[in-house]
């Protein structure tokens, strides 16, 4: 079987900023509260209309522009999205147009927050199967039109943005050395959507021109998903390392869903990995969910923390639950 790996990283986030004491005049909330519990001081929120694929689009050339693929080349174009914008054509098809990509194969992969995990799965699937050459993954998000406003819970959470990595097909001995994918729909109660409907939301005045808000908010019930994601991610954490023959003190860096930086240090804490080897961005973004892992990496690429032959480890969970991780030697 051929292998694939990562010839260029990619990210975009919008320009407007939502801060924690912007959302002090929304909910009943404060920066020291949201600070203390999820390590979130702002998040970027897209407005005057900006859609998931145009921030998908954004994302992809950077990522395209690093590498030595065109867009005419790719043979497979995979988005990892709950907030398309719209049912369907798909997010990714949506984006291949945007892009160029007119002979890829395009498809969105709906797995929360673990979207961009599964999507890396299904492109390094297809590259080791021989079935394409050079693949897109997009992790892209508007979660700023599906959050509650009145919910003090959620919504100092979430951001909006993008980021999209390349793949291509290598015979060298690197690039993506595990993929592993879980889920749980018994737990599925701990983060789900749910309709609108008759929901009243504040005025969101401090941030014109958000953009269109979607028919649907998210719901979370954060004890009980806090603990169960801890035990997920430090599973699949293990069981990676285990199949890729890689020790925890091999690691170079480790990229995580960016959900709460509580969640992240108990991970690297049950995984004795040191705080200079965890990539965050959640103060700045929030959680941007499917677009999370591939921001902060694309940021850690651009920041030289990655060099030839490093191991990176990128592990997620989300609503499904889903949760998993990929172990990659780096080569660019």
């Amino acid at each position: 079987m051929h292998k694939a790996k990562v010839v260029g990283a990619g990210s975009y986030t919008p320009e407007t900023i939502l801060t924690n004491s912007d959302l002090e005049k929304v909910v009943d909330t404060s920066d020291a509260w949201i600070t203390r519990r999820t390590g979130i001081k702002e998040r970027r929120i897209a407005t005057g209309g900006m859609v998931t694929s145009e921030m998908a689009a954004r994302a992809a050339r950077q990522a395209l522009e690093q590498s030595d693929v065109e867009a005419k080349d790719l043979d497979l174009v995979v988005v990892g999205t709950v907030t398309p914008d719209r049912q369907f054509p798909s997010c990714a098809c949506l984006l291949q147009e945007k892009i160029g990509a007119r002979k890829a194969a395009s498809m969105d992969v709906s797995a929360g927050c673990s979207g961009f995990i599964y999507a890396l799965s299904v492109a390094n699937n297809a590259i080791r199967c021989g079935e394409a050459e050079h693949a897109l993954v997009v992790g892209a998000e508007v979660l700023s039109g599906v959050t509650n406003w009145s919910d003090r819970g959620t919504c100092v959470l979430l951001g909006d943005g993008a980021g999209a990595v390349v793949l291509s097909r290598t015979d060298e001995d690197t690039g993506i050395k595990a993929v592993n994918l879980r889920s749980d729909g018994s737990f599925g109660h701990l983060l789900y959507s749910v309709d609108k409907l008759g929901l009243q939301e504040p005025a969101m005045e401090i941030v014109p021109g958000v953009c269109e808000q979607k028919p649907f908010y998210l719901v979370m019930d954060g004890k009980p998903l806090f603990k169960k994601a801890v035990e997920c991610l430090e599973e699949i954490t293990r069981w990676t390392l285990d199949k890729a023959q890689v020790k925890v003190e091999e690691l170079a860096l480790m990229v995580p869903h960016q959900a709460n930086i509580r969640i992240i240090n108990a991970l690297a804490q049950r995984l004795g990995l040191a705080e200079d080897k965890v990539y965050t961005t959640i103060e700045r973004y929030g959680n941007t969910s499917s677009a999370s892992i591939p921001i902060a990496l694309a940021e850690a690429v651009a920041g030289g923390r990655l060099a030839p032959r490093d191991k990176l480890l990128m592990v997620t969970f989300g609503a499904g639950l889903t949760w998993g991780a990929s172990l990659v030697e780096w080569s660019i």
